[in-house]
Parts: structure tokens; sequence; C-alpha cells
């Protein structure tokens, strides 16, 4: 009778982390401003495609794809569709380190000596600072293309022998350094404690119970012809296919391909945090401070960082031909999915923190949008309403920076759009930054609002 119970608290939670994921309508007004950041991107960067997912209140509002998942023939990308994630693959590493702590089968402050013998001062570094890119181990790969050695297949022992068998790079927990050694390490580490293959245990412990049914290991496997295709480019030449890693490269580190969907339903179990316990998840999302006192940013495979003045978990990726990004506000329930089929290219990371920025603007967001736009209009003709600025900033505003204003932005016509992209309080004043679009010029308006409403700064610049 037991286990017949525990089968159906089990089905159950299945069926809601189920009915979690089924998007729901995202605002018609907001998915417009949605469909055009991610229209306009793809067109002003000749990024062939993005996939995006939005989760609010902890459950997905948003599922679309854009573009060409493949240039030649041209096939329109769908959501449905898996992309590389690259090294957002390492905090489901971590996770799994997570687990296994929660098992009782390993301890984060263990010497990784423990599990994989014969490492450079094994004895020394810690699972926590391989989580944290805290070791001292050297980076594998720290290059944004793939080397002629990285196509042929290599095994995690020999990339340990030529990056973690040789003098650390700093003293375990004195600096912060990013590597992929220190995954490749946790994923050898996950195998000798779980008696499992890294992908088994994910799958069993994570991939399932979330409902993530469609990732795929890259490292083994490659992506079909129903996935996205990777790209790349030469300068700012043509699209060309991007080549494949050789097997091995990429174990624990950045191996995972998955639709947005997936990615966002394990967002979802961060926000509610369905999957690990409650102090494990605080392990994860809190920042990593070295011996000397100094904040790094990071916590176990995710960066920590504030963004529109909320705790923001969040890591970005890329692999050969792939880009992604991965951000989440877990006290606000939200999070942002954005994966693009272009190597070394900042987008995706660009597109989540402006979609982000949407999601939170502040409810009179849009007043002090037609302000804006207002008082950029009159400098387009040279003028300014006075009454709306302090003394400093009609100081700013001489005849010779009116004429300006007027000469320089006045030919430029009406924007296309003119967007609040992010709010930030300093200095006892509030912080806005706009962004005016045309068609071949985007410019940035800097605002510095005084409690009392008066602007002590209006600037333009180029973007």
């Amino acid at each position: 009778m037991k286990l017949i119970c525990k089968l159906v608290v089990f089905l159950i939670s299945l069926c809601a982390i189920d009915l979690l994921a089924q998007p729901a309508a995202l605002p018609a007004d907001m998915r417009a401003k949605v469909d055009s950041l991610a229209q306009r991107t793809l067109a002003e960067t000749g990024l062939p495609s993005a996939s995006i997912a939005i989760v609010q209140n902890g459950a997905i509002t948003y599922l679309q794809a854009y573009g060409n998942a493949r240039v030649d023939p041209a096939t329109p990308a769908r959501p449905e569709m898996r992309y590389s994630i690259g090294s957002i693959s390492k905090q489901f590493t971590a996770a799994a380190i997570l687990l296994l702590a929660e098992d009782g089968k390993l301890s984060l402050d263990d010497p990784v000596s423990r599990f994989v013998p014969n490492l450079t001062r094994g004895n020394e570094v810690t699972i926590r600072q391989l989580l944290s890119h805290t070791s001292g181990y050297q980076d594998y790969w720290p290059q944004d293309y793939v080397m002629p050695s990285m196509l042929k297949p290599v095994t995690a022992e020999k990339i340990l022998d030529l990056w973690a068998r040789k003098p650390l790079d700093f003293d375990p927990g004195t600096e912060w350094q990013y590597s992929n050694t220190n995954f490749v390490i946790a994923g050898l580490i996950v195998e000798k404690a779980s008696g499992k293959p890294l992908l088994q245990f994910l799958s069993e412990r994570i991939f399932g119970p979330l409902g993530m049914k469609s990732v795929i290991n890259i490292d083994q496997d490659r992506l079909t012809d129903t996935d996205a295709t990777g790209y790349l480019r030469y300068a700012i030449g043509p699209l060309r296919p991007a080549p494949k890693e050789g097997k091995g490269w990429l174990f624990a580190a950045g191996e995972l391909a998955m639709p947005a969907a997936d990615l966002a339903k394990w967002d979802i179990a961060m926000i509610h945090q369905t999957l690990l316990k409650p102090a494990s998840y605080a392990a994860m999302e809190r920042e990593t401070v070295l011996k000397d006192g100094l904040g790094t940013h990071y916590g176990l495979g995710v960066g920590v960082r504030q963004q529109m003045g909320k705790r923001a978990i969040e890591h970005g990726g890329e692999v050969s031909g792939f880009t992604a990004h991965n951000m989440v506000l877990p006290d606000a329930k939200v999070a942002v999915v954005v994966l693009t089929n272009e190597d070394s290219v900042g987008v995706s990371s660009d597109v989540a923190h402006k979609i982000a920025a949407l999601l939170f603007r502040e409810s009179d967001a849009s007043q002090e949008e037609q302000q804006s736009r207002a008082i950029f209009a009159g400098l387009q003709q040279g003028k300014i309403d006075r009454a709306l600025l302090t003394d400093n900033c009609n100081s700013y505003f001489t005849e010779q920076a009116l004429k300006d204003f007027g000469e320089s932005l006045g030919p430029l016509g009406a924007p296309t759009e003119f967007t609040q992209t992010a709010r930030q309080d300093r200095g006892g004043m509030t912080f806005r930054l706009f962004e005016v679009h045309f068609p071949q010029k985007t410019l940035e308006v800097w605002e510095r609002i005084m409690p009392d409403g008066k602007i002590e700064q209006y600037q333009v610049a180029a973007k």
C-alpha cells in the first residue's frame, strides 16, 4: 500500500510539473514587444535564429522561435527544436553533486582526491572549489573557436593529464578563474560517487522528474535534422556551418542540448525549489567569497548578480555554432531563456536582459517613456521645457548644446521605438535608461531624476 501511495504522489507531482510547463498567454502588448525585439535583433545582427521561453509566476507564459534554424535549405525555427546550451550545462553537473551530497555520498568540502586520484594538490582542492571556479585548475578551452586537436575524440582522463596534473594557476580559494576543467573533474566525481554514467544520473534524477523529455547529449551524439544547425562567421562575412567538437571535449561542462521549454522547466523547478532541498539551492545560489574577502559573483555552476534590483541566477553558454543565456529571478518567479545558433556572439545575453527589463518595468513606465519621448522630440527641434529640469541640468543645456542636439537628432525623424530598458536608484536619484530606435541607428537616453521629479540629467548617445 505504501508503495502504491508513493507512486500516486509521484505521478501527481509529475502532472503538476507538466501543468506548470504549459504555455499561458503573455499579454498581447508584451508579446508584441518581445516579438519586435527578437525580430529587430535578428534583422540587425544577421543571427540565423533564436528560440525564446519566458516564465512568469513560476509557469511558462511564452514560447516562440524566430528566423531559420537551418540556412540552406531555409528551415524556419520552431520552439520544439533543440539547441546546444553550452556552459549552462554546468549547473546540471553542479545539481548532480548537490543531490549526491543530499544522499550522503559526498560533501562539498571533500578533497577531489577522494574520487579522482593524482591531480595537482588534489588533497587541498575541494569539490566546492571546482563548482565555484576557485580551484586553480587551468581551463582547457578558453578559446572561442574549435582548434584542430578538438576535432578528434578525447577522454576525460586525457584532459586531466594535460590540464589538471600541471601546476595550479593560483592557490585554491584565492582567485576566481573560469575553467571548464573543473567540471570535467566534477563529472567524474558524479560518476564515481553514484556508480552511474553522468548522463544516466542526470536523466534519472533531474530530466525525468522534471519532464525534460527532449534533452540530448551532444558530447556523444549530433543534433538531428529536426533540430537547429550551428553556424559561425569569419569576421563579418556570411554564415558558415560550424565544425563539431570531437567526442569527449564537452563532457560535464557543455554537453547538453534541449528546446527552450525544457530549460524553462528546470528554471521553474529552481523557482519552486522542487528538485533539491532548500539548503542545496541556497548553496548553489550563494556568492562564493575568496580567502581575501572579495566576492566572485558566482555560486556553484551559476552566476549570482542583481538585475533590475532583484536577485538573478544566470549563466551563458557557448559551444561551436551555438550561444545561449539562461536567467532566473527566483524571488520574482521569473525566468528568461534565449537560445541561438551562431557562436561567438553576445546576442543571447543581450536579448535575455532586454526581455527581463521589459517584464520588470515599473507600472508608471509608460508615463516615464511618454515624458522622455516628448523631451527627445523637443530636443530634435533644439528646444527643451526648462521647468522640468534642475538648475544643474539647465546649465548643461546651453545654447550651443541645444543647437547640437537639434542639428544631430532632427534629421533622424520620428523614432520607430522608444523603450525603457533599465531603472536603478543611486545617489538619491532614479536612473532610467531608454533605447531609441531609428531605421539605421539606435541611440540611448540616460536620465537621472530627483525625488521631486525634476530631471538632473538627460543625455543622448549612440549605442
